[in-house]
């Protein structure tokens, strides 16, 4: 493989302006929707007594869980040794961590009392695993900063795959922690399985390389920089197979959960009485977030087709918000079991279905959270040397052989196309 060149984008261009505007716009709208939320009490959005969790929960948890994935491309390359995959690691550290700022800042000004934010930093209960993901996210910052720095020192690449093997490790306890406040919660029915931080872990690796796919060929495209299709074929294959690995842990939670007696009413209202939820599960998540990307990534035709794998890339995305949205929002839906095999009835809605519709303030601080993680990549891609100059095959894969020319028609003798001419006459 040739020597990879990284370098800034110049950034002067219409385009890249007006980006910037755009998403400092929902940026600057997501503020404007936490000041008008804080303003006026929680109330005016969709959330109550019951749902407590809304969708910028759903937003934060997302881009949280993909924050890991992302960095699939960076360990591909440094702790598994894929030289292929190099020039990629760069970008892979620098969006994994955008991400998980994007979702942090999410979840942080969706608290409710933002203002006492310090003495969540301050006062820990390690009995509850929020305390534990403090020290995980912050924990994630300072791992894959140092990561990405020993990328770009050139004296420090020698400690790459070190620091490399240190944030796989890391990033694997990241999202089992964040899978692991589901799995903890033992009052909710939907919850309270060992199999949500495993489940968890590959569901980031699903959406974290779906979305790297769609910045890389985005930022391919918009700087006019060659992106070969070897390193494509890879890529959508490998997410073809974390797509195919979401999907089979979904089956055995639910073929577990259908196993137990008491966890059939749940599954009912998910798989089949649920409404809006059940019909996210089968055709965002199944259909959408699943089988539909599967068939245009392993097609012959639409598996060689750029824009077909975006697409692909963008469904999962789409289903990957789905199933989050099923997980938080549909699991504290379902009413709680305060006291199994009985019916409890009350004035405080026991045994009641909670209602939820996502208000457009939530909606707008979520989206928020997604232009904060573009608008830190866009910005630092013009600071710093974060993309390859190149990514063609010829230039990154070791195994490219050069096509051979196709030999030149030979030029008939004008004394042989005579003599030809009179025999045949």
């Amino acid at each position: 493989m040739k020597r990879i060149l990284f370098t800034q984008i110049q950034g002067n261009s219409t385009g890249y302006i007006a980006l910037l505007g755009w998403l400092g716009a929902f940026v600057a709208a997501a503020l404007g929707a936490v000041y008008f939320m804080e303003h006026n009490g929680h109330y005016v959005t969709g959330m109550n007594n019951q749902i407590v969790w809304g969708m910028p929960h759903v937003f934060a948890v997302f881009l949280i869980v993909a924050a890991s994935g992302a960095l699939n491309i960076a360990s591909i390359s440094s702790v598994f040794g894929r030289v292929m995959y190099k020039p990629l690691g760069r970008l892979s550290t620098l969006l994994s961590l955008a991400l998980l700022a994007g979702g942090l800042m999410v979840l942080v000004l969706d608290l409710g009392r933002p203002d006492r934010l310090d003495v969540a930093m301050m006062k820990y209960n390690f009995k509850s695993i929020f305390a534990w993901n403090i020290y995980l996210y912050t924990g994630f910052f300072a791992v894959v900063g140092v990561y990405m720095w020993m990328m770009m020192e050139r004296r420090m690449n020698r400690y790459t795959k070190i620091a490399g093997t240190v944030a796989f490790i890391w990033r694997l306890a990241l999202t089992t922690g964040t899978g692991s406040i589901f799995g903890f919660l033992v009052a909710r029915q939907a919850y309270d399985a060992a199999i949500m931080a495993p489940m968890f872990i590959i569901m980031s690796f699903s959406f974290g390389l779906a979305i790297f796919i769609l910045v890389l060929m985005a930022v391919s495209n918009g700087t006019g920089r060659p992106l070969g299709d070897v390193l494509i074929a890879k890529m959508k294959n490998l997410l073809g197979v974390f797509v195919a690995a979401v999907l089979y842990f979904a089956v055995v939670q639910h073929l577990t959960n259908l196993y137990a007696t008491e966890h059939h009413g749940v599954e009912a209202f998910i798989l089949s009485d649920g409404g809006i939820y059940t019909g996210l599960f089968w055709f965002g998540q199944i259909l959408i977030g699943g089988l539909l990307p599967l068939a245009l990534l392993y097609h012959p035709t639409t598996g060689k087709d750029r824009m077909m794998i975006a697409l692909a890339a963008a469904m999962v995305v789409i289903g990957g918000m789905a199933q989050v949205y099923v997980i938080i929002i549909g699991g504290q839906a379902y009413p709680l079991s305060i006291f199994p095999g009985y019916e409890v009835s009350s004035s405080f809605y026991d045994g009641i279905v909670g209602s939820y519709s996502p208000s457009l303030p939530e909606v707008v601080l979520g989206l928020g959270g997604v232009a904060t993680t573009l608008l830190i990549v866009a910005i630092a891609i013009k600071a710093l040397p974060f993309l390859p100059a190149t990514l063609a095959d010829a230039d990154i894969d070791p195994h490219y052989v050069e096509p051979e020319p196709e030999p030149e028609p030979e030029e008939a003798d004008s004394d042989d196309e005579g003599e030809e001419a009179a025999e045949a006459a």
